[in-house]
């Protein structure tokens, strides 16, 4: 204070002197009291110079620690930690956190970084540090002191794109109090309650299920309610998409109304469909539904190609000439064609692809009339004739399980696509029941485990999974780097902002750039070329308990890659509080001028 402000000093010197001299004389002058009143005016001159430069003292700090205050932080934690460091420890606050004027503000970490090597230890209390922010701080040991978790949600996991006709599942945990009632973890889609389930009392998991019924970018809620009132929300972006359908192939060896009820249920689902039935030897009947028509007389590498899944039963595959057959093996081993067998009660034929893990049993004649069938998000009620069954194998992944956990269909990997075999004879008497749900969501789950897999595309993916206003946001871009820097911008309002990619050096095909979002709600990135993606940034406050478990398992692999030392203690060289020598001066002022009035 001395060196940097000398003249203010001397000022407040002289002013303080001449003023406890004027105090001492009036005082000498009076009649009553004279003692007490010089007192007075010299504890009061002292007192406001004591204001302006009050002393220090030496207090007991951990050397080389300091204590930054995050969001939600506690005063009672703030408190224990310095009564264990030394009050003299250095106290930040960063963040936006309403702290006493008496704590320094952090306006950027970089300070921390620049006070190293003294600086050997940082103490977060509160909700600490996002990943990307203790990058910044590169290897300094760094301890987390979590804020108290209350009533919400500690974890949250569904995927945020979804095909139309796809089922949304959300799981979790839920955080209640122990000595509170139970409540009720609800999903919210267009303000209606579409699922629910019971939390008791402390807390525990849950699942949710919704299907979307229209494709675009949705925005549902996550609630916790006990009688009617809301105890917690938080947001479920769900990006639907309407899925590019493929083309099928029907090969039924027999006239079958399986197979042509299944032609007539895809034709109705828009998907490209063509039947051949073989009605007499070297005599076929075919019929084509959103497709031109061709020939269908001979599996051909040329008209594999235009089909992405073919649907048999085991007999055509018996018939089946040796250049068809390598030809149909060919394009599942390539990746390009899918196969679904709708098998028989007896071993497949020898040019089945997979033939040796898709081992055939009879059931007895007991066993094969209508038995009760199971697989994910099934509709009560499925039931159809079982007259065989799949010996289980390693190589095999169950899709649809019978009595007994008894295996009704199966896929394999052939190569690089999939083979699929069913020995579930009839499923058409569900929909003449009126059971189309039911029908629809077997024969989507084998058409989508038959599927070829996609070739591999441009894809985008954020960096983090709660991307937040103000906050940086890493986007990684996995395609050839573009000749044209993508844009990304937020729907609700706003201009495009073109992004810098910067190229992976090892990986070329791997790029980032770094996006700051403005504000919460859906962002769609364009480019390369007409690709685009969509992501949600959420607002300040949502999913605080998710984002406070993938804080702390950060701080953990922090602390891992660089563990703190001991901590040892020194003193360092304190003020003492301004408050008490003003006090001390309103005291002896007051004092002077009642008994002058007395």
């Amino acid at each position: 204070m001395l060196a940097t402000q000398p003249t203010a000093y001397y000022v407040l010197l002289g002013f303080c002197v001449l003023l406890g001299l004027g105090l001492l004389v009036q005082a000498w002058r009076g009649g009553r009291r004279r003692i007490v009143r010089a007192l007075a005016g010299l504890v009061a001159a002292a007192a406001l110079w004591l204001t302006a430069f009050p002393p220090t003292r030496q207090v007991p700090a951990a050397r080389g620690q300091a204590i930054l205050l995050t969001p939600g932080y506690s005063p009672d934690t703030l408190r224990q930690l310095l009564r264990r460091l030394g009050a003299g420890t250095s106290v930040w606050h960063y963040g936006g956190v309403a702290a006493s004027a008496k704590i320094r503000p952090l306006s950027s970490l970089l300070t921390l970084t620049e006070q190293r090597p003294k600086l050997r230890g940082l103490h977060l209390i509160g909700q600490g540090l996002a990943p990307a922010e203790l990058l910044v701080l590169g290897n300094l040991p760094v301890t987390l002191h979590p804020a108290v978790a209350g009533v919400g949600f500690s974890t949250a996991f569904w995927e945020s794109k979804l095909a139309l006709g796809d089922v949304l599942r959300v799981e979790g945990t839920a955080l209640l109090p122990k000595a509170e009632a139970p409540a009720w973890a609800c999903l919210l889609a267009a303000g209606a309650v579409r699922d629910s389930v019971r939390v008791p009392a402390g807390g525990g998991p849950f699942r949710l299920r919704y299907q979307p019924k229209t494709a675009g970018l949705s925005l549902y809620e996550l609630q916790l309610r006990r009688a009617g009132r809301k105890l917690a929300a938080e947001p479920v972006p769900v990006e639907v998409s309407t899925p590019q359908v493929p083309a099928v192939l029907l090969l039924s060896a027999t006239p079958s109304f399986e197979f042509k009820y299944l032609k007539n249920y895809l034709a109705e689902a828009h998907y490209p469909v063509a039947l051949r039935t073989t009605v007499s030897r070297g005599l076929v009947q075919t019929d084509f539904v959103n497709q031109p028509a061709t020939d269908l007389g001979r599996l051909t590498p040329a008209l594999l190609a235009r089909y992405a899944i073919v649907v048999a039963d085991a007999a055509t595959l018996a018939a089946l000439a040796p250049t068809e057959t390598g030809a149909l093996q060919s394009a599942i081993s390539a990746g390009r064609l899918g196969l679904l067998v709708v098998a028989e009660a007896a071993p497949l034929p020898r040019s089945a692809p997979g033939r040796a893990d898709f081992a055939v049993m009879p059931r007895a004649a007991a066993q094969a009339a209508a038995q009760p069938l199971a697989w994910p998000d099934a509709p009560a009620g499925a039931r159809a004739p079982l007259p065989a069954q799949l010996r289980p194998a390693s190589a095999l992944r169950p899709l649809v399980s019978g009595p007994g956990q008894a295996v009704a269909a199966a896929s394999r990997r052939a190569g690089l696509g999939f083979v699929v075999v069913s020995v579930v004879p009839e499923t058409f008497p569900w929909g003449l029941q009126g059971r189309l749900d039911l029908y629809r969501s077997y024969w989507n789950r084998l058409l989508t485990a038959a599927r070829p897999p996609a070739p591999a595309e441009v894809a985008w993916q954020a960096g983090t999974r709660w991307p937040r206003p103000q906050q940086p946001l890493l986007l990684h871009l996995t395609a050839t780097f573009p000749e044209t820097q993508p844009t990304v911008r937020a729907l609700a309002a706003g201009p495009a902002v073109r992004l810098a990619l910067r190229q992976d050096t090892r990986l070329p095909e791997w790029s980032t750039a770094q996006f700051w979002p403005q504000a919460p709600g859906w962002h769609q990135l364009t480019g390369p070329g007409r690709v685009t993606h969509s992501f949600y940034v959420y607002p300040a406050g949502a999913w605080a308990g998710p984002e406070r478990e993938e804080r702390q398992l950060a701080v953990a692999q922090q602390a891992m890659a660089a563990p703190g030392a001991a901590v040892a203690s020194e003193t360092v060289a304190q003020p003492w509080p301004a408050g008490w020598f003003f006090g001390l001066f309103l005291l002896a002022a007051g004092y002077l001028w009642v008994e002058e009035k007395l």
